[in-house]
């Protein structure tokens, strides 16, 4: 009913329709984000051939949410890109300072000789492509690239009508 809806809203622009669908999705997720999400499950994968595992600890509000078949294939989902993109962060928060200046001072020497407005926005572009390179929530997912993990977490909690966090992970490799 929310597809005809904003299908009828658009006077059926397809773009539109599914603009207006992100935006109810990410204000439904911002509305449940004061919510606890005390239950949840850890999920494992191991890449094929076993030198790549991941655990992922993803936690909505009820057992039996948890316990749902598409919450558990998003759980999966979630372990299976952790494996293949290698975040090595939750979110931007979590990135140290010391990295994130380190990160700014590169940027900012291979813009040497620019005007000082233009380096500050191409060092802010690069510090975006880093966040969306290192953070987990700010990745493109790489099941459908258009998509970033975040947008799937919404997109999960908009299924579940439950809030949904990805409180954290750990990926192991052989030989890194």
């Amino acid at each position: 009913m929310d597809c005809k809806g904003a299908l009828v809203e658009t006077n059926g622009d397809m773009d539109a329709a599914a603009e207006i669908l992100r935006k109810k999705g990410a204000a439904t997720r911002d509305k449940k984000a004061g919510r606890a999400a005390s239950e949840g499950i850890i999920q494992s994968y191991i890449h094929t051939g076993g030198k790549v595992g991941v655990l992922v600890e993803v936690n909505c509000e009820s057992d039996f949410v948890a316990k749902n078949e598409a919450f558990q294939a998003f759980a999966k989902q979630l372990a299976m890109h952790i494996a293949a993109a290698s975040p090595r962060y939750l979110k931007r928060e979590d990135v140290p300072a010391e990295e994130v200046e380190k990160e700014k001072e590169i940027a900012a020497a291979q813009m040497e000789g620019k005007p000082a407005a233009a380096i500050e926005k191409i060092v802010q572009g690069k510090m975006e492509k880093f966040y969306g390179e290192i953070c987990l929530l700010e990745q493109p997912f790489v099941m459908q690239p258009d998509q970033k993990i975040n947008d799937l977490i919404t997109e999960t909690i908009t299924k579940t009508g439950e809030n949904i966090i990805v409180s954290r992970f750990v990926r192991f490799q052989i030989g890194a």
